[in-house]
């Protein structure tokens, strides 16, 4: 009799906990997506230190490629991988002159020589190719990306972590994979770079904590939010335009859980979604901290869903010029 009351009392405890959790999730939750710019980033730096205002991202696109590139204390390992992609990019322009691309380089309030850094290839190639926005404060991988997103030119749009760890020839992977999806509904689609094929060599060399927590998260990440994606936190994804549009006009999270969302939210407006396999290296340097950026990002995970589930969140598709 004692066990049975102990079950019913762990039972009533953990439904009280869940009711708890659902209230505070909605009632904490902002109810539109938030998107607001300081007035000093409203505008990039040209190779002459000049302001010049961002274009929009419901503007006409005038380019091919945008790569949007969050960089967070980043003076490092920033420069290896802006050579690398700049060689690719330039190569493929001489290649096909018909190709046409931007970086934007997304300080997302650095306490280094980001910005500094980001501006030297602004002077080497020019702001119409190299462009740098400063934010005045640290928003979050996320709001770093969504910032770039919203100043983007290009018909597609690429992000791409600082720290190259993916390498940058694998967008010709991505693309194609994105082209694989053809035709696009309301020229929407979203091709995800992918790890999950280095998962076991990765296991090897991980502790037994950082393991577990891995695991969870993925668990996690299937059982709230996007079923069909192995791994959603890899930082290279190709959108089309429209995607991007639509996706980052109501997305909320702009920590490291905002992959989860932005593929969630696809998801609930059947953008056709692809998982590419692609070259991937750890480098040194990382901003995660292991075990409290999991936790923080499986709070994201259960309040995503919460949010969207009791209705503080909701999903209204744009219309598409």
């Amino acid at each position: 009799m004692e066990v049975l009351w102990l079950v019913e009392g762990m039972a009533a405890l953990a439904v009280a906990g869940l009711g708890l959790m659902v209230v505070i999730a909605h009632i904490t939750a902002t109810k539109m997506a938030n998107f607001s710019r300081h007035d000093d980033e409203k505008f990039f730096l040209t190779a002459e230190n000049k302001k010049e205002f961002v274009p929009s991202i419901h503007d006409p696109p005038t380019r091919e490629l945008s790569v949007v590139v969050p960089s967070y204390n980043e003076e490092e390992r920033l420069p290896s991988m802006m050579n690398e992609a700049l060689d690719y990019l330039e190569k493929r322009q001489k290649q096909d002159p018909a190709f046409t691309y931007e970086v934007i380089v997304v300080d997302d309030g650095s306490r280094d020589q980001t910005t500094k850094v980001a501006l030297k290839y602004t002077q080497k190639y020019g702001s119409d190719k190299v462009r740098v926005l400063t934010l005045v404060k640290n928003r979050g991988k996320g709001g770093a990306v969504k910032m770039g997103v919203f100043s983007s030119r290009g018909k597609k749009i690429l992000m791409a972590d600082a720290d190259g760890a993916t390498k940058f020839e694998d967008i010709e992977k991505v693309e194609k994979g994105l082209e694989d999806l053809q035709p696009w509904p309301d020229q929407m689609a979203i091709a995800c770079g992918s790890r999950a094929h280095l998962e076991k060599d990765s296991i090897a060399q991980r502790s037994y904590l950082r393991t577990l927590l891995m695991y969870g998260f993925h668990f996690l990440v299937w059982f709230l939010c996007v079923k069909k994606i192995r791994d959603t936190q890899c930082g290279f994804k190709l959108l089309t335009r429209e995607a991007a549009s639509q996706t980052f006009s109501a997305l909320h999270i702009e920590r490291w859980a905002f992959d989860v969302e932005l593929l969630y939210i696809a998801q609930c407006f059947k953008i056709p979604i692809a998982e590419v396999a692609v070259n991937w290296t750890e480098i040194e340097g990382s901003k995660l901290v292991p075990f409290w950026s999991w936790l923080q990002m499986g709070r994201d995970l259960l309040f995503i869903r919460l949010r969207y589930l009791t209705g503080a969140w909701q999903l209204e598709r744009r219309k598409i010029n």
